[in-house]
């Protein structure tokens, strides 16, 4: 009965990490036309790192939650730009972009709603397996 409510504890911390991750493809995608006037200012590309929990109770590693271990900058340069005439043109002319690939970014956010979705199917099947597991024990 414990390993069923370890397998509801991982699900939740994959759902809980899954919802971040999504919202920071969500916040890359609304950013990724954002320009800027130097290197410095222009936004960066966000990752989520995860982490797994090790369960001290759990020596056999049947349901290892995870957790946001952190959210990183990236490393890419900005996309510098020759556009004069754009209001935020710095004194050479150049604009710079965030290097945010929005076919990545896509990619990233299907993997993370089916990851999503994966999780409230465990949660699904794993209540609907405690019920019977109840009803069992009622009769």
């Amino acid at each position: 009965m414990s390993d069923l409510f370890r397998i509801f504890n991982t699900s939740a911390s994959a759902l809980t990490a899954q919802s971040v991750r999504l919202n920071t493809v969500a916040s890359n995608m609304a950013n990724a036309s954002t320009t800027a006037s130097s290197p410095e200012a222009t936004y960066r590309g966000k990752q989520v790192l995860f982490q797994t929990v090790i369960d001290q109770e759990d020596p056999n590693g049947v349901a290892m939650p995870v957790r946001v271990a952190g959210i990183v900058d990236s490393e890419c340069e900005p996309i510098p730009t020759y556009e004069p005439n754009h209001p935020h043109a710095n004194k050479d002319g150049y604009v710079f972009r965030p290097a945010i690939n929005v076919v990545e970014e896509m990619a990233n956010m299907m993997s993370a709603s089916r990851s999503y979705e994966a999780n409230v199917e465990v949660l699904t099947t794993t209540r609907a397996l405690l019920q019977r597991t109840l009803q069992v024990g009622q009769s």
